[in-house]
């Protein structure tokens, strides 16, 4: 009986389980891989596939919480039926609609994530994997934000001679804002584009100054802890 309830408590604390561990193979695959099928598979599609992997590995990490789950099933089912749906009907109202449904994801998904690293006291492989896939979840949010602006507002970003204006495009634009490396084969022109990107690159520094200060706190709060016993 001891042992079960010690094994309760346990799951409790951390009820996510190593669940992280999916979502954070998903991104990876579509930074990794994707670009070396871009030349047998559509890109449309191929975007398509692995966005597709995020949202189900994405629900699947927060599942053991049933209203958590149903939450993230009513947002990502739609969206990934307008996903899909939006590479046959090329409906602009459509596109929006997919992009809009993304970044209401994404965002669920890092608050629903956060919940539990800012309620943890032990750093653990889980923590860790949660915190790298949050930082992901963000860019890929701002990707399709970005999507969205360039979709309702034409115009709102210069690429470079040849660059498609799609999903990856944007990611990548994200991430690159987000790290601000600030490359300049793609530039924010309109005044929303720029707002938006700078409020990105804050956010993205500030999660990272924040999250350091958390994990570090943790981690010798937990040495303490185990010092003293």
């Amino acid at each position: 009986m001891v042992e079960i309830e010690v094994a309760r408590k346990v799951a409790m604390l951390n009820p996510f389980g190593k669940r992280f561990l999916f979502p954070l193979i998903s991104i990876l695959l579509y930074f990794v891989v994707r670009p070396f099928l871009e030349e047998y598979i559509g890109i449309g599609i191929l975007l398509d596939i692995f966005f597709s992997f995020i949202l189900f590995s994405g629900a699947y990490a927060v599942g053991q919480r049933k209203y958590v789950l149903v939450i993230a099933v009513l947002i990502g089912l739609p969206a990934f039926v307008t996903l899909w749906s939006r590479e046959f009907l090329k409906s602009p109202a459509l596109i929006s609609a997919s992009n809009g449904l993304m970044i209401l994801f994404f965002a669920y998904m890092t608050v629903i994530i956060l919940s539990f690293l800012f309620t943890q006291d032990e750093v653990t492989a889980d923590t860790i994997m949660g915190a790298v896939c949050v930082y992901f979840f963000l860019g890929l949010m701002w990707g399709f934000v970005f999507s969205l602006l360039e979709n309702l507002q034409p115009g709102s970003f210069r690429f470079g001679v040849g660059q498609p204006t799609d999903v990856g495009n944007f990611t990548y634009y994200s991430f690159v804002t987000q790290t601000t490396l600030g490359y300049g084969d793609i530039t924010p022109v309109s005044t929303p584009a720029r707002s938006l990107s700078l409020l990105e690159a804050i956010i993205g520094q500030l999660y990272l100054a924040v999250l350091i200060a958390r994990l570090v706190g943790i981690h010798i709060s937990q040495s303490i802890t185990k010092g003293s016993t």
